[in-house]
């Protein structure tokens, strides 16, 4: 297994820009904003896509149909048939990664593995997609240092010491944000979850809404100005099948190393400010506030819930609780849940017993998936789902699919939401909705064109 050194990238964009301009698949999990480590890989030697209830396998010599049952299980039998075939020889430094898959697990998947009937159009749907990469380009943001680990051709060795960048082309906007439910349909929503607490259903539901802008040009080029917006310490670009998937999620969802659990659910949320004071004031009123630390609470008894079934017994705790931690737009309320891995689990269980995340979903998770289902008109897809990787040697890091949008056939789509509990308030939830897109909107504005004359009016796209 190849440990080779590489001078750190002055310009991670431009990098990963050469990737992609080399190799298929090209793939960015980025810790740059308050990450460990960054991982670029390319030209994977399979790829893994499950829709419509079959999971197809990609190589060289064509495509297959792998399995028409659970696409875990489908990943977890060629990440251990492909592991077994490798090096067992150990990079002398912690890698977090030095190959395996990489991609994305839909929000439909989850609920489809937990049992959940998935509406035709949502069907249709890319539930996962994953690429299977022999090596990897890992950056440590910590000590400045790049390394290529894994099984690394001696071609792309060479390549990467020369330091090679391309930058992405340019791309604009070609209209505003359009954006729905607005504030009368969301209240339509709104009251009728609030119904549905006041019945005893659940505890707390995460009722989204969805924005997006007509766009041209280069999707990596959307990603370079996101990041610089909102980039959060999970965000990552993913080019496989089914189009680009930019990601600047804060929130962390299942780490798993060394057999140790950990998950970092996010629930509260307040805006930031340029003013000093002012933002200071937001970060206390967010700590001090009992509805959000309750909000918080109610989903760390979810999380705790989720992870014992793949932990060992007594091994769950919560070594951090309602902690404040603040974002490039927002301030946001975050505890640490932990556990000891049982025996003979693998990462792919862990996976399907704790997806979709229950910060994006509200408690009991499997009712107030129901009810997201009735309310939301489009399926999630990608958006709170999770992203990241899982090694050949069983370790695991992923995000929950937030601040999180496509760019697929000339259309950018984003989504924003908040949970709904018994003690909500319209307004303030939509405006925290508002909070969470604002960043969006700000990307959108930079890339509109000048000829306000060319800009769109109207509902929605069906592209949506």
């Amino acid at each position: 297994m190849a440990e080779i050194s590489l001078p750190f990238p002055v310009d991670p964009v431009a990098t990963f820009g050469a990737f992609r301009a080399r190799w298929p698949c090209a793939v960015w999990l980025d810790g740059g904003a308050g990450g460990e480590y960054s991982i670029m890989a390319a030209d994977p030697a399979e790829t893994l896509v499950a829709r419509t209830g079959r999971t197809w396998r990609t190589t060289a010599a064509g495509t297959e149909c792998l399995s028409c049952g659970d696409p875990l299980a489908a990943l977890n039998a060629r990440l251990t048939d492909r592991a077994a075939s490798r090096s067992t020889q150990q990079p002398d430094w912690p890698a977090p990664f030095a190959g395996g898959a990489v991609g994305y697990f839909s929000y439909e998947l989850g609920r489809r593995l937990q049992g959940q009937t998935i509406a035709p159009e949502a069907d249709t749907l890319t539930e996962m997609a994953v690429g299977l990469y022999d090596w990897a380009l890992v950056l440590d943001h910590e000590r400045g240092k790049a390394w290529l680990a894994g099984e690394v051709p001696s071609e792309v060795a060479e390549w990467l010491v020369t330091g090679p960048e391309t930058s992405p082309d340019g791309w604009e906007t070609t209209g505003p944000v359009m954006d729905e439910p607005g504030l009368e349909a969301y209240a339509l929503a709104f009251d009728q979850v609030a119904h549905y607490l006041r019945e005893g259903d659940c505890y707390q539901v995460n009722l989204t809404r969805r924005l997006g802008a007509r766009f041209q040009g280069d999707p990596l080029g959307v990603y370079r100005e996101f990041r610089a917006l909102a980039g959060g310490p999970f965000s990552a670009y993913l080019d496989l099948p089914g189009g680009p998937v930019l990601s600047g999620s804060p929130e962390r969802f299942l780490r798993l190393r060394d057999g140790r659990v950990e998950t970092q659910p996010i629930k509260g949320t307040r805006p930031r400010s340029a003013n000093p004071g002012q933002d200071a004031a937001a970060r206390e009123a967010l700590l001090a506030s009992p509805k959000d630390r309750a909000e918080n609470v109610m989903i760390v008894d979810l999380l705790r819930n989720d992870l014992g079934q793949s932990c060992e017994i007594g091994s769950v705790r919560v070594p951090a609780l309602c902690r404040v931690e603040s974002f490039a737009t927002v301030h946001h309320m975050v505890s640490v849940v932990t556990g000891q891995m049982a025996p003979q689990r693998s990462a792919t269980d862990l996976l399907r017993d704790c997806l979709p995340g229950g910060s994006i979903t509200g408690a009991p998770k499997f009712r107030a998936m129901e009810i997201i289902d009735e309310l939301e008109a489009k399926p999630r897809g990608v958006y709170c789902g999770a992203i990241g990787y899982i090694g050949y040697d069983g370790a695991m890091d992923t995000n929950i699919a937030i601040r999180t949008l496509t760019a697929r056939n000339g259309w950018l789509d984003y989504r924003a939401g908040g949970g709904v509990v018994i003690d909500s308030r319209c307004r303030e939830e939509f405006d925290e909705t508002e909070s969470k897109a604002s960043a969006f909107r700000q990307l959108v504005e930079h890339g509109q064109r000048a000829d306000a004359a060319l800009r769109q009016n109207g509902q929605l796209a069906d592209t949506m």
